[in-house]
């Protein structure tokens, strides 16, 4: 057995049971527990189809059996039969067209396909990318203190990017409005991260509702029990 699959694979839906060598295949996610991957495995849990996960340890990311998946080292990666796809945002736009009656990219006009597509691309190249100068500030200096001064930079932008996602949930429930879309999981993670990293959004009490509100969802809990979160 190789390393990077030293963590058993599961089939993380709950209500989906394993298919068998002949008959359909069923996608397949790779993650890492509480990484930007989990998105794409609440959405997978939304849609209902049948899926497989399998859970990579971080520092077998960059092993060469890996790296033959993804060469960029990273998670997520979805496999669709011989299709296999990277990139977060793209997965989960693609998780979405297997459900289209769930509207999960807007509710088919295309002003509500734009504002899911909207904040999907605000968290993952503005909250998605700062966060990086938090949990990684060593791969981009190298003395401690400026290292420290990133960290403590990044958290303030952070704060102001969460500030106006707070302002855009306002007067709605979710992201793009009445309904959840695939942007909505990935800002559930990254708040997940900024409690971890104990970024401040005090007073922002819109998040916090947010949330609480995916707290609730069956596909976000089936998600984390399969992550061990």
């Amino acid at each position: 057995m190789s390393d990077w699959r030293t963590i058993p694979s599961t089939n993380g839906n709950l209500n989906m049971p394993y298919r068998s060598k002949g008959e359909q295949h069923a996608m397949k996610l790779y993650y890492m527990p509480g990484a930007c991957s989990l998105a794409a495995h609440i959405v997978l849990e939304w849609i209902g189809k049948p899926y497989e996960t399998q859970a990579i340890a971080r520092d077998a990311l960059k092993q060469p059996e890996f790296l033959s998946i993804n060469p960029m080292g990273a998670v997520p990666v979805l496999t669709d039969g011989g299709y296999t796809l990277t990139q977060n945002a793209s997965i989960l736009e693609y998780l979405a067209e297997q459900a289209p009656q769930l509207n999960l990219l807007g509710d088919g006009t295309a002003q509500s396909r734009a504002e899911a597509r909207r904040w999907l691309g605000f968290i993952n190249s503005d909250l998605h990318r700062t966060f990086s100068l938090v949990f990684g500030p060593q791969r981009f200096v190298a003395s401690e203190a400026a290292q420290k001064e990133l960290s403590t930079s990044a958290a303030a932008i952070l704060r102001n990017l969460f500030t106006i996602l707070n302002t855009q949930l306002a007067d709605k429930p979710y992201l793009a409005g009445k309904a959840p879309t695939i942007a909505d999981p990935y800002l559930y993670v990254v708040l997940r991260w900024a409690k971890a990293k104990n970024i401040d959004l005090s007073g922002l009490n819109n998040l916090t509702e947010f949330s609480s509100r995916m707290d609730a969802d069956k596909g976000v809990q089936a998600a984390l029990k399969a992550e061990g979160l």
